[in-house]
């Protein structure tokens, strides 16, 4: 899949998650609407969904990734669309059976983050993420398996 479908599925399922942490619908319903009105081929759509459900499945462990790596910055305190980057970028690089390049996977949570939320929200984001690939390093990387 080209670059530009890959980073269409991670706006769109930024967006469903994003929309579901703020009503409380699912996530999965969020995206259909938002994969129909963003148009996305059947590939980059299967990958929304793939990225969506995988958030999903794996939503505890990402949130305890983010409370360990991030602790002056509580998850109920912290702005929705810099969770939901996070919780995003960390599942690409920790948990998904294909994952992205951590560089890539940074670099993309730093931009849906400059684009979607405040002035200091990709600064935010770009410190955690460093903060979890230095301990991914420090600890010999080691991918995180399925509960």
């Amino acid at each position: 899949m080209a670059a530009r479908s890959r980073r269409a599925s991670r706006i769109a399922a930024f967006q469903a998650l994003f929309e579901a942490d703020l009503t409380g619908r699912a996530a999965e319903s969020a995206l259909d609407r938002v994969a129909r009105e963003a148009t996305l081929t059947h590939d980059a759509e299967a990958f929304a969904r793939r990225l969506v459900a995988g958030v999903g499945a794996h939503r505890e462990a990402i949130d305890a990734v983010l409370r360990e790596r991030a602790p002056a910055f509580p998850l109920e305190d912290m702005a929705a669309v810099d969770c939901n980057v996070l919780r995003l970028a960390i599942y690409e690089v920790l948990f998904d059976n294909q994952p992205a390049p951590l560089r890539t996977a940074i670099n993309e949570a730093v931009e849906l983050a400059k684009g979607y939320g405040s002035e200091s929200s990709g600064r935010f984001v770009n410190g955690v993420l460093g903060a979890i690939a230095l301990a991914a390093s420090d600890e010999g990387y080691q991918r995180r398996e399925p509960n």
